[in-house]
């Protein structure tokens, strides 16, 4: 019999660890699962949802209409049951339109049906590919991201965050054999490109500096493409959407970030306070990057840059967070310390508790993007730290 003086690190680790992520990952699973099929049952899959803004985007392409029009989205949205108070305007740049356009053919139910199972697919195919990158090791850590409570809200609510992910992820798998593929799928990311303004500084130098030219003309290939498709839809969707992000109601809004909230306290009618934290994250990556440059690996060092980018963003929400989920796997596999394995899971469900009580606009979430930072720095630091050698067991 083996003693558990014998036993590896990986089996010492399990038992509090194992428990937790698994008991954290099938509770918010379950939820999900839960959610996704009693949604039409009751009528609510679609309404009241980010979802609603890119169905009624597709509504209006469909029928050759403004896409940034409030008016007409407000009145698509509330026959549609969306809160008389709100009206919610798709916000992505022009070459996303293609992906809403599909969605104006369609009942909104089934569209929302259909839209809520593809975010599930890149969630669970971003999961699993991740799982595969760090060679498949034989626990239950990449539980963990399918329980994470941003991209489970992500999910329930339809945002694009999750595309984003499955590109982000596409990219570290394929920057390498695959050069101009991992960049066509770095269009994902440009859903949200003020997500990885970082990023995106570091890719640039990289490119330059490594010559990885194939993997920018399959980016700019695909943004070209999309681009082109969106024009074709709807030739004066760029100046309409520059007139709706320049308007009031989008410059003025107060959205839950770091940034956001900077500017808010110190001046609100400054708009650029909302750009200075990621202009200054924008050099310390560049630094950063240029120091490693050598040995430069995609994999990990991606992972302090999007943690960087998200605390830094201009304007990000809740949901953006699900872009953290490479760089806290990259922890957790390369962390010793269960009890920081551990913390990830309580982390997570503390706040799968605090979406129960408040909302996910709420200030009360600001606290989010630093804890998931701070919690990888330890488990990279705690990478380093050799184990205590355990003695023999005696015969």
């Amino acid at each position: 019999m083996v003693s558990k003086l014998d036993r590896p690190p990986a089996l010492e680790r399990s038992d509090i660890a194992e428990v937790a992520t698994a008991t954290v990952a099938g509770l918010a699973f379950a939820f999900t699962i839960l959610y996704i099929f009693a949604g039409p049952v009751a009528g609510k899959l679609a309404a009241n949802r980010d979802f609603l803004s890119y169905w009624a985007t597709g509504r209006q392409l469909v029928h050759h209409a403004n896409p940034y029009d409030r008016d007409a989205i407000w009145a698509l949205e509330h026959s549609a049951g969306l809160d008389a108070r709100t009206v919610l305007i798709m916000r992505n740049p022009p070459w996303a339109l293609p992906i809403a356009y599909p969605l104006g053919f369609l009942p909104l139910r089934f569209a929302g049906i259909l839209w809520t199972l593809l975010l599930l697919a890149c969630l669970l195919i971003s999961i699993r590919m991740l799982y595969q990158l760090h060679g498949s090791p034989p626990n239950r850590i990449h539980w963990l991201g399918f329980a994470f409570t941003p991209a489970i809200i992500c999910l329930t609510m339809g945002q694009t965050s999750l595309f984003a992910l499955l590109g982000l992820i596409l990219f570290l798998r394929f920057h390498r054999c695959h050069p101009f593929s991992a960049g066509a799928a770095l269009w994902l990311c440009a859903l949200k490109p003020h997500l990885f303004l970082p990023f995106v500084a570091v890719l640039a130098v990289w490119i330059l500096v490594s010559r990885s030219y194939k993997l920018l003309a399959g980016f700019t290939f695909a943004l070209a493409v999309t681009t082109a498709a969106a024009y074709l839809i709807d030739p004066r969707a760029w100046p309409n959407y520059i007139r709706l992000m320049r308007s009031p109601s989008v410059e003025n809004q107060f959205i839950p970030c770091l940034a956001g909230a900077l500017r808010h306290w110190l001046r609100p009618q400054a708009t650029w306070l909302q750009y200075l934290p990621v202009a200054l994250a924008c050099l310390w990556a560049l630094v950063y990057y240029w120091r490693r440059r050598a040995h430069w690996d995609w994999l990990t060092g991606s992972s302090l840059l999007m943690l960087v980018s998200l605390l830094a963003a201009p304007y990000a929400w809740l949901y953006d967070q699900c872009l953290v989920i490479p760089a806290l796997l990259d922890g957790a596999y390369a962390t010793r310390s269960r009890k920081l394995l551990a913390f990830l899971a309580l982390l997570i469900l503390a706040t799968d508790v605090e979406i129960c009580l408040v909302k996910v606009t709420s200030t009360l979430f600001l606290w989010t993007t630093p804890a998931w930072l701070i919690w990888y720095l330890s488990a990279r630091a705690s990478a380093t730290i050799e184990p205590p050698s355990a003695p023999t067991a005696s015969a």
